[in-house]
């Protein structure tokens, strides 16, 4: 029998529990609390990730492929891959807006219709998309007015917009060609570096937000922020490239893993697959921006060959890189007992191609697998016969041009110059994009490949050349309209500014 001091202990333990019960404190309350060593962060995640569930907002996505043509097949795969990783996530389709032209799942060159992929065995990506903005309701205006969630200011489309409040969380994805100071658009003008900054400043002054997250995916895409994204705006960004180098398309014919034998094109992009096939691989409410963003830029430069991958950037306040990725991409519950993070899980070596040349290579594709003699592969081959000759038309105009401005001695120096780190591409962005249209009036339409000198047309504009001095020099390179009119010429398509 239990001496009395025994009794009174037990009965002091069980008022206690009886205690602990009408406190609602639960006994694996207490049993989640003995942990190993090595669990303790994974505790401190949970309470951390279950704080942040209370005070979220809504999560609102912003995602632009902003390019068109099946050969540029891979950023709408980026986009639709990205609505589906989202999706998962559980964010909802009135929170999510679409830019893309829409032109891809039903091209008569998709080997499968009505499906896009992203990856070579994976799965159809375009499933369910919204079509908010398609075909010409992607410009530049439609995408400032979605983020500054003004109805009244878009043109077309379904008329969604980012309608956020100050609590309110904001994910914005863009994929396409990029040059310096600008990103692509399927229907001109560009979106312009301090455009886009000044949309970004007038969403913050409106608290509009708590905080934003932007990963962007072009050429020189660095430079869009390089200089000129302030960090007291609670906006953290990451760039695939830096201001002076290409990004790289991935997945294409040729690689390994190459695409399904039947695809003449690129499925996707180095920074894009990397980040998204990241996110699919590890449970996102463990997993930091800070995580990702070091696993991105391990996979996506090449440590071998730098002419085969880029150096992704940051920008912004990087106090968010802390924050957890559900708190924008979403949490899938599927993923629950994925790795929180793991940086050597996806640094496999990828077969690359610079973006700028990846029209070439799809046409080149295309021209192997028509069968000889027909008009079709004579057609096909002229088009590469005329897109490389106005790439050299271009440059050479650049060239002549820069010749003219500031003499034989000083061409190189004056055009091909790169400001240091921290300093905006212009002085100017009025300048350049007057100088750019000057330009396009007497030597065609710079398309998605002359993008590149766009640094040369600013450089132009530093050195305080007037408008009708780049005139002059222009008419003088270019002989006019006479040689690039026809498809070339901007009237045809707009002017990129």
């Amino acid at each position: 029998m239990a001496s009395p001091s025994t009794s009174s202990l037990l009965l002091l333990l069980l008022l206690f529990l009886a205690y602990s019960g009408a406190r609602a404190v639960p006994w694996d309350r207490w049993e989640r609390t003995i942990r190993m060593p090595t669990e303790k962060g994974e505790l401190v995640d949970d309470d951390a990730a279950a704080a942040d569930d209370k005070k979220l907002g809504t999560r609102w996505a912003v995602l632009v492929a902003g390019s068109s043509g099946f050969g540029n097949y891979r950023h709408q795969a980026d986009i639709c891959h990205a609505y589906q990783l989202l999706k998962k996530g559980g964010l909802k389709d009135e929170n999510i807006v679409v830019f893309m032209y829409d032109d891809i799942a039903g091209n008569v060159l998709n080997p499968r219709p009505g499906i896009i992929i992203n990856h070579p065995q994976g799965q159809n990506v375009y499933v369910g998309v919204p079509k908010d903005y398609t075909g010409e309701q992607v410009t530049a205006q439609n995408l400032y007015a979605v983020l500054l969630g003004n109805k009244t200011a878009v043109t077309g489309g379904s008329g969604k917009v980012v309608d956020s409040k100050p609590n309110d969380r904001i994910f914005v994805y863009y994929s396409d060609h990029g040059g310096p100071g600008v990103l692509g658009m399927p229907n001109l003008p560009f979106v312009y570096a301090m455009d886009f900054i000044e949309v970004l400043k007038k969403k913050h002054a409106a608290k509009g937000y708590k905080e934003m997250v932007i990963y962007v995916e072009a050429c020189e895409s660095g430079s869009i922020f390089e200089g000129v994204m302030p960090k007291d705006l609670n906006i953290y960004v990451t760039t695939a490239s830096n201001a002076e180098e290409s990004s790289f398309g991935t997945y294409c014919p040729g690689m390994q893993p190459p695409p399904p034998p039947d695809y003449m094109t690129c499925l996707g992009d180095l920074y894009s697959v990397a980040w998204m096939e990241d996110s699919e691989t590890h449970n996102l409410k463990r997993e930091t921006i800070d995580q990702q963003y070091e696993t991105v830029k391990k996979r996506t430069a090449s440590p071998n060959d730098l002419n085969a991958g880029s150096h992704v950037m940051e920008y912004g306040n990087s106090s968010i890189k802390a924050e957890r990725l559900y708190l924008y991409q979403g949490f899938d519950p599927a993923s629950v007992n994925l790795p929180p993070y793991n940086g050597g899980l996806e640094m496999k070596t990828m077969e690359t191609i610079n973006q700028r040349d990846a029209d070439i290579f799809f046409l080149w594709q295309m021209y192997r697998k028509l069968e000889e003699g027909t008009n079709e592969r004579a057609e096909v081959l002229e088009e590469i016969r005329e897109t490389i000759a106005h790439r050299a038309h271009l440059d050479g105009s650049i060239r002549m041009i820069g010749f003219l401005l500031f003499g034989p001695e000083n061409v190189s120096n004056v055009i091909d110059h790169v400001r240091a780190s921290g300093l905006p591409l212009v002085d100017d962005w009025k300048c350049l994009k007057s100088m750019v249209r000057v330009l396009e009036e007497h030597c065609g339409s710079l398309t998605q490949y002359g993008m590149k000198h766009m640094r040369a047309i600013a450089n132009i504009c530093n050195k305080g050349v007037s408008e009708a001095s780049m005139r002059e020099a222009s008419m003088a390179a270019c002989n006019g309209r006479r040689r690039y009119g026809g498809v070339w010429h901007p009237s045809n398509k707009g002017y990129s500014a």
